[in-house]
């Protein structure tokens, strides 16, 4: 018997039923599955130092189990002293039971090592089923040793699946173990955003409705003009008294 790697199995064995209980699928292969997952490393140094690129290299393989490809520049950029076809990262792409071998390792083991941990966000889709993953420090993967690796580092992780929707694609990740953050935190953040926003715009109206009472202190100035229409009576008096 060959060798199945244990989320396939749970993914044949109990996801799809849930899945098609959940959406309603007419047929099965209506389900969303996981296609692909690429991982990508940036490594604009290696411009200058082209070492740099075989220490990429060799983690990306390490972490991924299979071997890396180093990705070539497109265009000249003069700017940052670039040259077409020079190595400026590193990416590779995983299939089938490397895919599901990956994922399993990187959801039990790599993510927990996460410094303050409390799941991954929830608006890394793209509006196609697709989703992108940060990560910041590549030491969080058991098979980097830490004493051999030239600097701290990160990387981008892409999960291609076949859903259209992203609630659809949401839900088949988080079946397959990805603990994405909980919704009922961002509410309570929203509703702390919204009441904080009230308060200030609030305050404004108020600071704002204080300010006529200055326009009523200028309004008031007319009075000193009506004094000084009054003199021309005064001078028409003495005119008067003179020709007596």
């Amino acid at each position: 018997m060959s060798y199945i790697p244990r989320l396939k199995k749970e993914y044949k064995g109990s996801i799809v039923t849930r899945l098609i209980k959940e959406f309603s699928y007419d047929n099965v292969m209506q389900v969303p599955k996981l296609e692909k997952i690429v991982i990508s490393k940036g490594v604009g140094a290696a411009v200058n130092d082209k070492k740099l690129i075989d220490h990429a290299l060799n983690e990306v393989t390490e972490i991924s189990g299979q071997k890396a490809i180093a990705t070539m520049s497109k265009k000249d950029v003069a700017s940052f002293k670039l040259r077409k076809g020079m190595p400026v990262g590193v990416k590779v792409t995983l299939r089938g039971e490397r895919m599901y071998e990956f994922l399993d390792r990187f959801v039990t083991a790599a993510l927990p090592r996460v410094r303050d941990f409390n799941g991954v966000k929830n608006t890394g889709f793209d509006g196609r089923g697709n989703y992108n993953l940060g990560i910041t420090e590549q030491i969080i993967f058991p098979e980097i040793n830490i004493d051999k690796i030239n600097k701290i580092s990160g990387m981008d992780i892409t999960f291609v699946t076949s859903a259209n929707t992203d609630i659809e694609a949401m839900q088949l990740l988080s079946e397959l173990g990805l603990p994405f953050k909980k919704k009922k935190e961002n509410d309570v953040k929203s509703v702390v955003e919204t009441k904080t926003l009230a308060k200030e715009t609030s305050e404004d109206d108020a600071v704002v409705e204080e300010t006529p009472e200055v326009d009523a202190t200028v309004e008031e100035t007319p009075e000193v003009d009506a004094t000084v229409e009054e003199t021309p009576e005064a001078d028409e008096s003495n005119e008067n008294n003179k020709e007596n």
